[in-house]
């Protein structure tokens, strides 16, 4: 089914009959609009602020025109809601494939998600996509950035037009893309968006059916015979700014005023079709091109030859055949498009069907003149234009430059006929096989696997205005932790271990994080934020958490652990007051056991002399590289470059992963790039080998112990002894003495209850290692994994801010807390 408008405006009374005639004959669904509406939607925004956007024209250049009108981008929004409304008119389900083509309708993706949160969405962009530099310049940016995001499939003629969207994601929403089998794609919280580079193409069966009509038949007699003798260039254009009409015109007064030879032997067809828009700019346009035919006919021309054959009007699909199967040549020098068919059409032309006997052109090429069979045909194309690398025959032209482009046309119109005809051939295979069928089944195949896992899929959409507005999808599983549920569980416990990451989790992320528009983004649009890696500092935890810290390990059958990025003298200095409370500092490097003041090293007698080594390097990049950032820990060493530029920065952590490979190749070190960041540390250091350590310490068979605790007997805090750095875990040194059995049961060789709770990429470790304890024979707990706000999450329950962690775990030991607490 087709939805779309029409060209002309419909009365009130007749739309609704119009609708039912036009759904029937052809399944099309026509969108009709107020005409108000529907000429600041198309000639307002569409034409005099996206198109020249797209085209690379800045806001203010004399191109433009002029400054962004907020009531021509309200008319353009207000246009994709009615194409909205008649998607979800027609559409039955949320399942349903729909495929939404070009620049007028890119919100409209963020206006469906609304509406059917797994509906299959992809968008083809036929116009050119303008550098960052170029986009960033537009008041709605984001707005349209997101809403391009919405869908799941993302179509470019070039690669081109793709890198400067994925340019535009890095360096606006702070997002980075894969690339894996040949396909692009953008982890979009928790959707995978792909992005598909394909040019389209013409259907060829519809030129050559048309050569039995009998209009194209007298209308190619005619111009045989009209231009007989003659070599012909054809060209056809819109009358618009980029379609670089002015510049043919100049390389062809150029080509006659330098190669004199072919004054009253060569001449060029002009096709112009009436402009779509107004403003100065065409008008000054249509000025100029009328000058240039005239100023060429009179310096050129001689009796009734005109090297110049100007047709401004619309020219019908028979007689556009016939210029082109009778031309020599085609030039097409746009300075900037989208795909431009009309190299392909050109192709398809001078083909003809089987047994055509026209194929040679008017005769006027070099060993021209035609005949049974002969097949032949030249192309000069702009290298700006969508096309022109699927023409490799083609001759390639900087239509800014006159001369490059009048020496273009000068050679083809020269290149012996043996080898126009071996070009022609390499173009027509692939215009033959590459049609637009192929293109939009191989379009739709492509949505298809995308979206493939959409029904497995939580769904449900976040933000209400279009530049915040996204559709998160998460696993099916995935859901909100109950609190009854993990109090019940707690109350019913008799050894409990909670594992809780601190930065971000139980307090705010920290106040020297990014600071730029891009890297914020960043730490959210993928849904998982960088690991702690927010550079030195952090927030001092509150009062109201110390409070319930200091209940949970009251209770003797508690063993709480915090993990943390920060360094051990942070740690040690907030919680001086809470002896009894585990500590994990540097993501799992530095472990200080429970009612212990000294501190152990998850790697005994590490070697930190590659610091020497990579220092330096680092300090080089640095240097090299504005607005990034050395960050040096007692166990690791991190290059920041979330606030230098995007692009560069991702370039230069390239470069720097691949030097330190090789520096440090024989160093006991792991070198991790991540998402603003490059970070060297020590080998096996993680959130999840540490946790690992701490359940196998919890769970390794009980040394006799005088701890006793019967669940209502006042708490006692274990020793405070300090277990020396080769203290083994089997003897419980990291964890504290065991607590006792209380009730029936008892322990089963570890701990019945286990909570673990983070917010980033480096708390995944902990989910991961959990799961895989799950299998373990001595895994009796009941295990609440989570993580701390709606995104994708190896956890498989999650809460939504620090706030309902705070609450959770405040209920557990029956805490009151203030207001703003939990606010």
């Amino acid at each position: 089914m087709y939805v779309g408008s029409l060209p002309v405006d419909v009365a009130l009374e007749e739309q609704d009959a119009v609708a039912a005639q036009l759904k029937r004959l052809y399944n099309c669904c026509p969108v009709f609009m107020e005409k108000e509406l529907k000429e600041k939607f198309y000639k307002g925004c569409c034409k005099q602020q996206m198109w020249p956007l797209f085209h690379y024209v800045l806001p203010m250049s004399p191109e433009s025109s002029g400054r962004f009108d907020q009531e021509m981008w309200q008319a353009y929004v207000k246009a994709n809601k009615v194409f909205c409304e008649k998607v979800v008119e027609e559409s039955a389900t949320d399942t349903d494939y729909v495929w939404i083509h070009d620049y007028h309708l890119l919100v409209l993706p963020s206006l469906l998600r609304k509406r059917f949160n797994r509906i299959r969405c992809g968008l083809f962009l036929h116009s050119p996509f303008p550098s960052s530099e170029i986009f960033r310049t537009f008041p709605k940016r984001e707005e349209l950035l997101r809403s391009l995001l919405n869908a799941d499939l993302i179509g470019f003629h070039t690669f081109d037009y793709a890198r400067h969207f994925l340019s535009c994601c890095s360096r606006m929403l702070g997002l980075e893309h894969e690339t894996s089998r040949g396909s692009i794609t953008i982890d979009y919280y928790g959707r995978t968006v792909g992005i598909k580079i394909m040019p389209t193409g013409v259907n060829p069966k519809r030129y050559l059916d048309g050569f039995s009509w009998d209009e194209f038949k007298w209308r190619r007699g005619e111009l045989v015979a009209q231009y007989a003798g003659l070599t012909v260039l054809v060209g056809c254009d819109d009358l618009d700014v980029f379609k670089g009409v002015e510049l043919k015109l100049l390389a062809l007064e150029r080509l006659l005023d330098t190669h004199p030879e072919w004054r009253g032997q060569l001449v060029m067809v002009q096709i112009t079709n009436p402009p779509r828009s107004t403003g100065r700019d065409i008008a000054e346009l249509h000025r100029c091109v009328l000058g240039l035919v005239d100023s060429i006919n009179r310096k050129y021309g001689k009796g009734s030859y005109q090297p110049v054959q100007y047709l401004e009007r619309h020219v019908p699909l028979h007689e556009r055949m016939a210029f082109y199967s009778i031309a020599d040549c085609a030039v097409v020098t746009a300075t900037r498009d989208g795909m431009n068919l009309v190299p392909y059409e050109y192709v398809v032309c001078r083909q003809g069907p089987d047994g055509w006997d026209g194929g040679g052109g008017a005769g006027g090429a070099p060993g021209g003149g035609g005949g049974p069979g002969k097949r032949e045909s030249m192309l000069v194309v702009s290298e700006f234009v969508g096309c022109s690398p699927s023409l490799s025959g083609a001759i390639r032209v900087n239509p800014w430059s006159v001369e490059s482009t009048a020496d273009g046309i000068y050679a083809a119109i020269k290149l012996p006929r043996e080898h126009r005809a071996l070009r022609h051939d390499k173009h027509w295979r692939y215009v033959s096989q590459h049609t637009v069928a192929y293109w939009a089944t191989s379009f739709v195949a492509d949505l298809q696997r995308v979206t493939k896992n959409h029904v497995a899929m939580k769904c449900y959409g976040l933000g209400l205005g279009l530049d915040t507005f996204r559709m998160v999808a998460l696993d099916a599983n995935f859901r909100r932790l109950e609190e009854r549920a993990v109090a019940a569980s707690y109350a019913s416990s008799h050894f409990r271990a909670f594992f809780l990451d601190y930065d971000g989790t139980l307090t705010g992320a920290s106040p020297l994080g990014p600071t730029s528009a891009s890297a914020s983004a960043a730490s959210s649009s993928s849904g998982l934020t960088a690991g702690g890696l927010h550079g030195p500092g952090g927030l001092a935890p509150s009062e109201p958490l110390l409070a319930v810290l200091r209940a949970l390990v009251a209770d003797p059958r508690n063993r709480v652990f915090l993990f943390s990025s920060s360094p051990k003298a942070d740690l040690t200095q907030w919680f001086a007051s809470i002896p009894s409370l585990g500590l994990v500092a540097e993501n799992g490097f530095f472990l200080r056991a429970i009612g212990s003041a000294t501190w152990e090293t998850a790697v005994p007698h590490a070697d930190f002399s590659w610091k020497r080594m990579a220092a330096p390097i680092l300090q080089q990049y640095v240097e090299s590289t504005d607005g990034s950032s050395v960050e040096t820990k007692e166990s690791a060493l991190v290059w920041h470059y979330r606030d230098a530029d995007p692009d560069f920065g991702a370039w230069q952590a390239k470069e720097l992963l691949d030097h330190l490979e090789g520096v440090l190749s024989n160093k006991p070190v792991e070198i991790v790039g991540g998402q603003g960041y490059v970070e060297i540390k020590p080998q096996g250091v993680s959130k999840g080998r540490a946790l690992e350590r701490l359940l196998a310490a919890a769970s390794a068979p009980a040394a006799s112990s005088s701890s006793t605790a019967a669940s209502g007997a006042p708490p006692q805090a274990p020793p405070a002894a300090a277990p020396s750095p080769s203290s083994s875990p089997a003897h419980g040194g990291l964890v504290g003495p065991r607590p006792a059995a209380a009730g029936p049961g008892g322990l089963l060789g570890g701990p019945d209850f286990m909570l673990c709770v983070g917010d980033d990429r480096s708390d995944e470790d902990m989910y991961t290692s959990i799961e895989n304890m799950k299998s373990l024979p001595t895994m009796t707990a009941e295990v609440f994994a989570c993580t701390v706000g709606q995104k994708p999450s190896r956890a498989p329950f999650y809460l939504n801010d620090p706030a309902e962690v705070l609450q959770l775990l405040a209920r557990l030991v029956n805490v009151p807390l203030p207001h703003q607490a939990i606010s």
